[in-house]
Formats: structure tokens, sequence, C-alpha cells
């Protein structure tokens, strides 16, 4: 059974500060923001192992060090769409035995606005009895269903689900599909792309974004610069940020398939790319540069290259890597702004926000 516990959260939350508050302190790093999670029902999005046992089925978890299965009635970490789905669910199965057979896997996605997408993962072939009787529940349930197996994807709808996130007064919708990345705490993203909004602003510059996903930044950003650069190599990423553009009625923002490795060569023109034909680089006026990278932070050729801009704005999800990191940029640069963003309550995962410019 898990349980909420505010003091719990409090605590830890505090216990972060002061780790992050001590890790940037070599770098002069201006007053540390500290943004909130809500303490329960924060997760958009959660995936459970199946446990059978005799007629009975289980939602599970496993500790780090131990095999033996956690039995989970509700979760209350995520969102109540997901905790109502899986009480329904569990009804649903012991009613229709099929749905329950071979299953070994459930994973959940849902929206602020309680738009939820379900895929069950299966050790058995799906057939066209399966798929109807999906169709059927997934009505009944309001939500979507995705079945999967070696080779098999069958979807009672389709494979996605929109979200709206409120920034600075303004709407904006993004296609989320089902295996692929996206932020799990939305109160969080809303500030964390609040933020880091707010240390833009240059309506008569341009902005180049490495690591854009689906989006998630890009798209708020387009409103406060001129145009957008961005750059992606994810195919799924990149068909999702292509509808998500569509959606949003944007059309400042360019994107182009490359690792940072290729960007730094395209940018500093030591090679040219077919995939690049279309778009004139030397057009741009960049003042800003933003990252989001991944765990293993920047790599010194891409650290190279973003220190030749004014202004950066460094979105981390750990905080080791980023400390190397802004060892080598504060060579070139001064900490103006630094926040950290609790995406992961009760957990010793930390979310960090930096604006640097030039000295």
């Amino acid at each position: 059974m898990i349980r909420i516990d505010e003091l719990l959260y409090e605590k830890q939350l505090k216990d972060k500060k002061a780790y992050l508050e001590n890790l940037l302190s070599p770098y002069n790093a201006p007053s540390l923001g500290i943004y909130e999670s809500p303490i329960q029902n924060f997760r958009m999005r959660a995936e459970f192992r199946i446990w059978h046992e005799y007629e009975n089925i289980h939602y599970a978890m496993f500790s780090k060090n131990n095999k033996t299965p956690i039995f989970l009635e509700d979760f209350p970490y995520a969102s109540v769409t997901i905790n109502q789905l899986m009480k329904n669910l569990k009804k649903i199965w012991q009613i229709h035995p099929l749905l329950k057979d071979k299953l070994f896997q459930v994973e959940f996605l849902t929206t602020l606005s309680n738009e939820s997408l379900v895929t069950l993962c299966y050790h058995k072939k799906l057939d066209e009895e399966w798929l109807s009787l999906a169709k059927l529940v997934a009505n009944q349930l309001k939500t979507k269903i995705i079945g999967r197996s070696r080779k098999q994807k069958l979807m009672t709808h389709n494979n996605f689900v929109q979200e709206k996130l409120t920034i600075l007064g303004r709407n904006y919708y993004y296609i989320q599909p089902e295996n692929s990345f996206s932020q799990p705490n939305a109160i969080v993203n809303q500030k964390m792309i609040t933020w880091a909004c707010e240390h833009l602003n240059d309506y008569e510059y341009d902005l180049l974004e490495m690591y854009c996903g689906n989006g998630n930044f890009t798209i708020p950003f387009s409103r406060y610069v001129n145009r957008v650069f961005t750059t992606e190599i994810s195919k799924l990423s990149i068909k999702a940020l292509e509808r998500n553009l569509q959606l949003n009625d944007i059309d400042n923002i360019q994107l182009a398939r490359l690792s940072a490795l290729e960007l730094t060569q395209a940018i500093n023109e030591i090679r040219t790319f077919r995939r690049l034909a279309h778009i004139d680089l030397k057009s741009y006026s960049f003042k800003t540069i933003f990252v989001d990278p991944p765990r293993a932070g920047l790599d010194s050729n891409t650290c190279h290259l973003i220190s030749q801009f004014p202004n950066i704005i460094y979105i981390s999800c750990n905080p080791e890597t980023l400390a190397k990191n802004l060892e080598y940029l504060t060579k070139t640069h001064r900490i103006t702004a630094s926040a950290l963003f609790d995406q992961f309550p009760y957990s010793s995962h930390i979310e960090t926000g930096i604006v640097l410019s030039k000295k």
C-alpha cells in the first residue's frame, strides 16, 4: 500500500533544495526558485506488471533489490483517471477472461482533461475476437485501448491522447503518442515551460533548440521569439511535433533531423546536409539556445557549440551531469537564474532549470 505523506514530501523537497544549492554553489548561482508538485495524483502516465494468482489478477510493482511483487489496488501518485481505470479494468477482467489471459503488463497514458489510453501487453497472439471485445470495453470505460504482443499492435481507436497545457494565459495542444516520451507530471511541466518562456522574450531574434521531442517547449517558445530552428532524431517525436504545429497553427518553426554532432557541423559549416537543403541557417539571427538533454548531459563538442551563444537556457534531468557541463559553460557565461522543478515527488530525482548569459 502506497500512502501520501505531506510531511515526507516537504522533507524530501527541502533535502533536494539543499543538495542542488550545494551542487550549484561553485558557480555563483542566484537564489534557487522552487516549483512544487501536487502531493498526489501528479503522474499522467504509469505502467504496472500484471501478476496472476489462480483466478485473481493483481497490479504489481517491484522494489529495486527485491523480486517479491508489491500488489496495488490503487496508485495515489497517478492521476485520478488512472486510478479509476485501474479499478474498473480489474472488474472487466473478471467478467471477460479473454482480456486477462496471458496479460503481463498494462500501461496508462492520461491528460489533464481526463482523456486516456490503455495499452495491454500479452504473451499471446491477438485476434478479431479480442479486438471486438476491446472495442466494447473501451467504449464502456470511455478510453482507448491498444493491444500489444510480439509483432502485433491492435487499436480500438488511435494511438495517442491530446493534452492541453496553459502557459501564461494561452492554451497549447499536444498529440502525445503511446510508447513515446511525454513529461509525466503535467502540472510541474506547465510551471517549467512558463519559467523558460519568462526568460526568453527575444521577439527580434531567433531561437535554436536541441532535443525538441514532441514540441513540449518548442510550441510555446514560438510565441516569444521571431523564429525557432529545432532539431530531433526520433522519427516518432518528429511526427508528433509536425502534427502539433498544425494543431496549434504555428508557422515560425523549422525542424531538421540532426544529432548534436551534426548540428555542430552544420552551424560551423564543416559539413553540408541534404536534410538542410530547404533551410537557410545563415538567415537566422540566433541570440538564445535552449537545450534539454538526456541524463548523460552534453558532450564536450555540444558544450563548445552552445557556449558561442549569448544566452543559454538549460533544462537538466541530472544535476551531476549539469554540474559537469557548468564547469565548462561558466568559463564564458554567468548563471542569471536557477530553478528546481519537482517533477518526481517521493524520489531523489531533480529537474533543474538554468539560464546563462555571456560575461
